[in-house]
């Protein structure tokens, strides 16, 4: 890409169908180097967080009822911003050139002197279908497919649609943006010819959680489309195609379709989160309540690894103690071997794994992943004048601490991070609570769950998450969401994000 600061230029992007993971690399590549980003209104919003902190987002939507700037003022702006010396990306859905008015722009760059690339988005018309379980072309039902526009105005009488070639002319027609224009579409396809039988698909929204299809024939689609109360954004598939949906539909049939899930985990552990909800359908929103950083003072913790070789005992409470812990070993070239003989307890399976992959082996992880069940583990054992340490967060809870003191053990409890308040979009969430287009909000610890609320207000928070699904990963980060005045609807039994997602599911399909 071209980054000279004194020679502008444009890209225009296609982000692809609405599902943010469909964009190419390439696009995703504009997106994270330009200054200047001018999207549409189907663009994805989680594109948008991929733009440079400091680049300046510009909306241009548009809708069958709006515009915000005309076509023209669009071209001028990217004009403008180029000759700014400023790199630009242009992100429009779908495909720039498919009925994206992309070319019009190009001709206008050009024009101007300004340089310019293309970068292709995948076209609604094939994707959208697809996510529907219909492929446009089929060797047993459809060996061509017209793509066509929709919103070509029906009262003109110099049509550019050659209606009497379209009827018939191929087997699978595709057309966007033509949901106002429905009643006139399957009246001119059936006056030319079209079976009144053939089969319609009308895919809303399509690739996105609210994803609708209904499917009727030329001569029953407008009448379901109207008692569905069927809106746009919509995609009309026309042909024997449709039929196929019956066998092939996918996106729809997966457990956590047409959810969107907010993520509160800090940002740097939350792909593994995201990843399991968008795998079983359904769109992981985040929103970091927390962040990891380390801790104000080191001493205390660089004391005990230099000391570490006095300790009975280590108890490691989360992935975040033992990456810290170790990095702090390796910071003080200090030895793993400085670890022999000493007991270590995990707390969870991702703990284990991770002193695991330092080849270490852990005498103890208890079955409930809380500091209760640790506890019971070293009733059972004589911990007098015991060295215990416990690296952990800051703001950890006291009663491993205190319950293992009244044992007789000597424990050193260090921080190993501290655990801040994260940087979630709270503006953005707050419209998408209200406008119900969240579906549930997850709570990792009591943590994500005391900043989610301190986030959006304690007296709006309660009111906001009302008919929203809160989901907790045990019952002691439940005990927090419920004191801060929030409904608990999910309670993970296995405390871990795979419990977590579980419970999810078992939630949403028993409903």
């Amino acid at each position: 890409m071209n980054t000279e600061a004194t020679k502008g230029k444009v890209y225009l992007v296609g982000a692809g169908p609405g599902d943010p993971k469909l964009i190419t690399l390439k696009g995703l590549d504009c997106i994270r180097q330009s200054q200047v980003v001018v999207y549409d209104r189907l663009v994805s919003p989680k594109l948008l967080g991929y733009a440079r902190p400091d680049a300046e987002l510009i909306y241009v939507g548009k809708s069958p009822e709006r515009h915000t700037l005309p076509q023209d003022e669009i071209n001028q702006l990217l004009i403008i911003k180029a000759k700014e010396g400023l790199i630009v990306t242009r992100l429009k859905g779908g495909d720039p050139f498919v009925f994206g008015r992309g070319g019009e722009e190009a001709q206008a760059l050009r024009q101007h002197g300004i340089p310019f690339e293309v970068v292709p988005g995948i076209t609604a018309a094939v994707a959208v279908p697809a996510y529907a379980g219909i492929p446009v072309t089929h060797r047993d039902f459809s060996s061509s497919v017209y793509i066509v526009t929709g919103n070509e105005d029906p009262t003109k009488n110099d049509s550019m649609l050659a209606w009497d070639k379209i009827a018939t002319g191929a087997g699978t027609l595709v057309f966007l943006m033509g949901m106002a224009n429905l009643p006139h579409i399957c009246q001119r396809l059936m006056e030319f010819g079209r079976d009144p039988q053939t089969p319609v698909a009308l895919i809303r929204w399509g690739t996105r959680p609210e994803q609708r299809t209904l499917v009727g024939t030329l001569e029953n689609v407008v009448e379901r489309a109207q008692a569905a109360e069927f809106k746009h954004p919509v995609i009309i598939v026309v042909g024997e195609v449709v039929k196929l949906r019956e066998q092939l539909q996918w996106f729809e049939r997966k457990p956590l379709f047409g959810r969107r899930v907010v993520i509160t985990r800090a940002r740097t552990q939350a792909g593994e989160f995201a990843e399991r909800i968008e795998a079983l359908g359904g769109e992981a929103w985040e929103f970091p309540t927390i962040d990891i950083a380390p801790p104000t003072d080191f001493g205390p913790l660089d004391r005990a690894v230099q000391e570490v070789r006095q300790y009975n005992w280590i108890v490691f409470t989360s992935v975040n103690g033992v990456e810290s812990f170790f990095d702090r070993l390796r910071q003080l070239e200090k030895d793993i071997r400085d670890l022999c003989g000493i007991r270590l307890c995990a707390i969870g399976p991702k703990t284990r794994e991770a002193l695991e992959s330092y080849g270490l082996r852990i005498e103890y992880m208890p079955e409930e992943y809380v500091a209760e069940a640790v506890v019971e583990k070293f009733r059972s054992e004589n911990m007098h004048g015991k060295r215990v340490l416990l690296p952990r967060a800051d703001i950890a809870r006291k009663l491993l601490p205190e319950a293992l003191r009244e044992m007789g053990a000597i424990v050193d409890e260090v921080v190993a991070y501290r655990t801040i308040k994260g940087r979630g979009d709270t503006q953005r969430l707050k419209e998408m609570l209200r406008g119900g287009s969240i579906h549930a909000v997850t709570f990792t610890s009591s943590s994500t769950a005391r900043n989610f609320v301190d986030m959006l207000g304690r007296e709006e928070a309660p009111s906001l998450l009302s008919g929203v699904t809160v989901a907790c990963i045990g019952p002691i980060t439940a005990d927090t969401a419920r004191a801060y005045g929030l409904p608990v609807h999910v309670i993970a039994e296995e405390y871990t994000i795979e419990g977590l997602t579980r419970a999810l599911v078992e939630y949403f399909q028993s409903g």
